[in-house]
């Protein structure tokens, strides 16, 4: 019995010496009394501690080892204890991050991405659209053999600037519609996301819808300039402008109003359906985040040739009524399309098809491209500064 109570007492002692307790009474040792102070003695002491330690560096670097990725990455000789937001470095705290993001915001980081994007693409492709117009405009079966007869024709009489008719009116006009375009549709996706019921497979082509409804109050009149210049008007955009003013008044500047809604509702929806889901597809299947560039160029050439071949009819009656001048022979959309079908046949709404598709195939691959880095660029740096700033508050706070 004695025996095999010394190695308790002995475990016991060292126990106690370790802990600084007090050595028990043998008179006391099963008193409860002597087990409480014991107890209070000890927690007192372990509340204590941290205050008393000889070496506080042990606690530092341990706090240094719990850092180390954020040490190696930012060469901090003291990283602070908050991981601040690494887009490229840390995509999880990215995702995060952006899905997190109010509507309101979506929508501004789009319009300005959209903005940028559409300034630089429309003035990559003006010279298509020019060709494309030379062709659809009434009287061009005559005049033109060909789309090469036509891009002859107009170096050798205008030089390389016959191709940019009209673009000063492109890129205050195309960086306007596009902002409002594309921070619709993000809008849009952002909003009806959040509704349950409303199925997911729908929210692209209503984001599309809504897009083109808005920004194509900023559109036509750019268009409406542009082409009457494309289409051999005499003077500069403004005054171009002002020429339709005077004539036509305010509601001059919206001819062809309703049928660009007509070929833009259906090559919108078409396009930006076309594109979201083949970057879900594609987000799908490698597993990511964001597509890469080529990705984008790919998805986005695909997209503008699905909806350009099928909206082309749309486009040639748009076109015919935006550049008659003054004293028109077309009073509205019905009577275009009669007119068209009396000269030409149905081959008439063909007319500049195949430069429409490259040139819309084209727009769409450099428009999504450039949409899409803007978008991720922006949202990257937008992000990292609204964490930064977190980060400076709550080092404020800190006492």
């Amino acid at each position: 019995m004695s025996i095999s109570m010394e190695p308790q007492t002995t475990i016991s002692s060292i126990s106690i010496s370790l802990l600084s307790l007090p050595p028990p009474s043998p008179s006391l040792s099963s008193n409860t009394s002597n087990f409480n102070a014991h107890f209070s003695h000890l927690n007192s002491l372990l509340i204590s501690s941290p205050k008393t330690l000889k070496n506080p560096k042990k606690s530092q670097n341990a706090l240094n080892f719990l850092s180390t990725s954020l040490s190696i990455d930012l060469n901090l000789p003291n990283p602070p204890t908050k991981i601040q937001f690494q887009p490229k470095g840390h995509p999880q705290n990215y995702n995060f991050a952006l899905k997190n993001l109010s509507v309101v915001e979506r929508a501004l980081i789009g319009a300005c991405a959209g903005g940028s994007a559409g300034a630089f693409t429309y003035f990559c492709l003006h010279p298509l659209d020019t060709v494309k117009t030379m062709l659809q405009t009434k009287g061009a079966s005559q005049i033109y053999k060909n789309t090469l007869d036509v891009v002859v024709k107009t170096f050798q009489s205008k030089g390389i600037l016959g191709f940019y008719s009209g673009i000063s009116a492109v890129i205050v006009g195309s960086a306007a519609s596009s902002a409002v375009y594309f921070g619709t549709c993000e809008f849009g996706k952002s909003f009806l996301s959040k509704f349950d019921e409303y199925p997911p497979v729908l929210i692209p082509p209503t984001a599309g819808a809504m897009g083109n409804i808005v920004s194509s109050a900023i559109m036509v009149p750019k268009e409406l300039i542009t082409q009457r210049m494309q289409a051999g008007a005499k003077g500069r955009s403004w005054e171009v402008l002002l020429n339709i003013l005077e004539k036509d008044g305010v509601l001059g500047l919206y001819a062809g109003y309703s049928a660009t809604l007509l070929r833009n509702l259906p090559a919108g929806v078409l396009s930006y359906s076309s594109f979201e889901y083949l970057k879900a597809a594609v987000l799908a299947k490698k597993l990511k985040s964001k597509l890469d560039p080529l990705e984008s160029v790919l998805c986005g050439a695909l997209a503008g040739a699905i909806s350009s071949s099928l909206t082309t009819p749309l486009d040639v009656v748009k076109t015919r009524l935006m550049t008659q001048v003054s004293g028109a022979m077309y009073s509205g959309v019905t009577e275009t399309v009669k007119q068209i079908l009396k000269e030409e046949g149905w081959v008439g709404f063909t007319r500049g098809m195949g430069p429409r598709v490259v040139h819309s195939a084209c727009f769409s691959a450099l428009g999504y491209f450039a949409f899409e880095t803007a978008r991720v660029a922006i949202s990257e740096q937008y992000l990292k500064h609204k964490d930064d700033k977190v980060t400076v508050i709550a080092s404020a706070g800190e006492p």
